[in-house]
């Protein structure tokens, strides 16, 4: 792990489109010996619609712009703090500062290609916002990862082992949440709501901590683009929480395949989004 945060460091001296195009062309061959079978699995069951070569080009290409996006980190976390939040691109950050200061917000991430970026610019604007991540396994990349996500003025960490207390007492003092929702995380504190028409594990914290608050959701999405990264806020959602669960996480499922929709070779479909599923059905993966 050593050896991948030094040729991160020193990718940060290349020029980014040469760091992009490396990436795009290591993505390129990954996706021949990494997660291909289970991105194309998911894929299969999200876009029916599509014909097996059109699934293929968009699995390809989201291992192209993860690669690309995991090589830019180094120019993320090691160039000057200026110089490396320049290549992100806020747009309509009015629908959070429409709230910040007035009622607690959550900014709802989901994830796509660019999270980090987005999640960098997100700190770097608002000095007091917090985030939630998980302990990493390689103590050596979670005190990398710990230091890239703090060099943004500091921002808070609060892991998942910690639970949603130290959320709530944040949120309470006016300290926007950076949330990301949208994996698999078991049966937990999960209901089965629809995504792309399949009955999916979708946590229920974000209605609990709205409940809870008061919070007002305003989502962020994350979008590569030609020449860096955008940071793009939606309006604040109405009526939420509902007091159905099942419908709160239909809404924010729903929410999220619009945006997938856009642009589905930025998410994230490597990861087992349906590995949890409802008594008595098969597994997807097996």
């Amino acid at each position: 792990m050593r050896l991948v945060l030094l040729l991160l460091w020193c990718l940060r001296w290349l020029p980014r489109t040469w760091v992009r195009a490396m990436g795009r062309a290591l993505g390129s061959a990954l996706f021949h010996i990494g997660r291909r079978r289970v991105t194309l699995i998911n894929l299969r069951a999200c876009l029916p619609e599509k014909t097996e070569a059109e699934r293929i080009a968009i699995g390809r290409e989201v291992f192209r712009n993860l690669s690309a996006s995991a090589l830019e980190l180094g120019h993320l976390w090691y160039a000057p703090v200026d110089e490396a939040i320049a290549v992100v691109e806020p747009v309509d950050f009015h629908f959070i500062d429409a709230w910040h200061g007035k009622a607690p917000v959550i900014v709802l991430a989901p994830h796509f290609a660019g999270l980090e970026f987005a999640g960098a610019r997100f700190s770097h604007h608002y000095p007091t916002g917090f985030s939630m991540y998980s302990v990493q396994k390689n103590t050596v990349f979670d005190r990398a990862l710990r230091r890239a996500r703090q060099r943004w003025n500091g921002a808070e960490l609060v892991t998942r082992q910690q639970g949603l207390r130290p959320v709530l007492k944040a949120l309470k003092a006016g300290r926007p949440f950076y949330y990301l929702p949208d994996m698999d995380f078991g049966a937990r504190d999960t209901v089965f709501a629809d995504f792309f028409g399949i009955p999916t594990a979708t946590v229920t914290a974000l209605s609990r901590i709205c409940r809870i608050t008061g919070a007002k959701v305003v989502p962020m999405i994350a979008r590569m683009t030609a020449t860096g990264y955008e940071a793009r806020c939606y309006p604040a959602w109405d009526n939420f929480p509902s007091g159905d669960d099942v419908a709160d996480a239909r809404r924010m499922n729903a929410f999220l395949e619009e945006r997938i929709r856009e642009m589905p070779g930025q998410y994230f479909w490597v990861h087992k989004r349906f590995k949890t599923r409802p008594p008595g059905e098969p597994g997807f993966y097996d």
